[in-house]
């Protein structure tokens, strides 16, 4: 009886319904097989929706969100790829690194890499077309390259796994930096040995005058500033992630009006779609917190914490059980409900055996992002096949080569925590 509530779960997501209902529907029906009782469903209904959003923490998510949308309306992508580019067209596969860390920067300005994937597809595939580039490794690069927003702050999975766990989400959004960064040069790493394994994904070369360099130096050096001042910010602790999102979102605007890009009408709808998707945000964590009330009623998590602890399992046994399982499920499911549902089960169990909430914040992340764009789903490598027109075959293909950047850096962090611990534990 337990296990009716995740199968109807999982029937309503197979058939479309909305996740946030999905949740809502299995924890409704939980609760009432377990106490049988609709009052306690009613009375749960009833506080769940307030108490659940009525959270300080969360006006964080809107922020971050915000200046995603300010940023894209502001061309910011796309001056972030011509500076790459200038910069590395020289080198074989340069294209592909300039696309890497453009999509690397505006995610960690927008926090959105679906939004990355989307803007980067229609930016950089043509490019990468002309110079003959393969549809795998642009596909590849540019898929890989959008997740990296989940790492690099703003991350507003981040913030959702810091509300859901109570834990610091200043510290969990810096410890996301060196990962980050890690990545990419793992990525870039890669993708010289791709072209130089096989020339033909990336067959052109070309300069640029120094003084173009300079000049795409100039449109993007405002945004690069601003991403500093958030990172000093948040690890000097002077304002709350709250305000650095709210002096992010005003920044950018400053500065897509100081350089003629954003537009009245782009900033009206800008604050639209913020509306719009917050409010889908908000609606999967109401919907994840019903379900979290049958969870805790059943006391599900404790009754699995019992049973792996009466295992004798050892502690790396079981971590490496749910990397997997992460990996697993984030094949089906978006990261924000995916954390969701997920963390009421296994940040128990985690904590219990000894491991730094913070450390496996980032280890969830590394998961999330691989689950993002690997088969068989894989949202972000439907957005880019969508987007630039690729085959969905191709796209695959070009992401799983790639991949071995993140899973080499998920292995360092599991081999050296401290990789992910070491710049949280230097802030004041």
């Amino acid at each position: 009886m337990v296990f009716l509530p995740f199968l109807v779960m999982v029937i309503a997501l197979l058939l479309g319904v909305p996740i946030a209902f999905s949740l809502a529907g299995a924890g409704i029906l939980g609760i009432y097989l377990h106490t049988g009782n609709w009052n306690m469903v009613i009375g749960i209904l009833g506080m769940a929706p307030f108490s659940t959003v009525a959270d300080y923490a969360l006006t964080t998510i809107p922020m971050f969100i915000l200046m995603a949308f300010f940023s894209a309306s502001s061309g910011l992508a796309r001056d972030l790829y011509t500076a790459g580019a200038n910069w590395l067209s020289h080198i074989k596969g340069g294209l592909a690194i300039a696309t890497v860390f453009a999509c690397g920067i505006f995610g960690a300005m927008s926090g959105a890499s679906v939004a990355a994937a989307s803007v980067m597809s229609s930016i950089a595939m043509p490019e990468m077309r002309r110079h003959g580039y393969s549809e795998e490794l642009a596909a590849g690069s540019i898929g890989i390259g959008a997740t990296l927003d989940i790492l690099i702050p703003p991350s507003v999975a981040m913030v959702i796994y810091g509300v859901a766990t109570q834990t610091s989400i200043g510290k969990l959004l810096i410890a996301g930096v060196v990962p980050g960064i890690i990545v990419g040069i793992f990525l870039a790493i890669a993708i010289l040995i791709w072209v130089r394994v096989s020339p033909s994904h990336a067959p052109e070369t070309y300069r640029v005058s120094t003084a173009e360099r300079w000049a795409s130096i100039k449109r993007i050096w405002p945004s690069l500033l601003l991403i500093l001042l958030v990172l000093v910010l948040l690890y000097t602790g002077i304002v709350t992630p709250t305000e650095v999102g709210a002096i992010g979102a005003f920044l950018s605007a400053v500065i897509g009006i100081a350089f003629g890009n954003l537009r009245w009408s782009s900033a009206i709808e800008a604050i639209k779609l913020t509306i719009r998707t917050s409010a889908m945000i908000f609606m999967i964590i109401i919907g994840a917190t019903i379900f979290g009330s049958y969870m805790a009623l059943s006391r599900f998590p404790q009754h699995v914490v019992a049973v792996i602890t009466e295992m004798n399992l050892n502690r790396w046994v079981v971590i490496v059980g749910i990397v997997v399982a992460y990996f697993v499920v984030s094949m089906f499911m978006d990261e924000i409900p995916l954390l969701l549902l997920t963390l009421q089960l296994t940040f128990p169990l985690i904590t219990n055996l000894g491991f730094d909430p913070v450390w496996f914040g980032v280890l969830s992340m590394m998961m999330v992002s691989m689950g993002l764009v690997f088969p068989p789903v894989g949202m972000i490598a439907f957005v880019v096949s969508a987007t630039a027109n690729v085959s969905l075959v191709k796209v695959y293909k070009g992401t799983s080569i790639l991949m071995i950047a993140i899973i080499l850096t998920t292995i360092m962090i599991m081999i050296f925590p401290q990789i992910a611990l070491w710049l949280p534990a230097t802030m004041r």
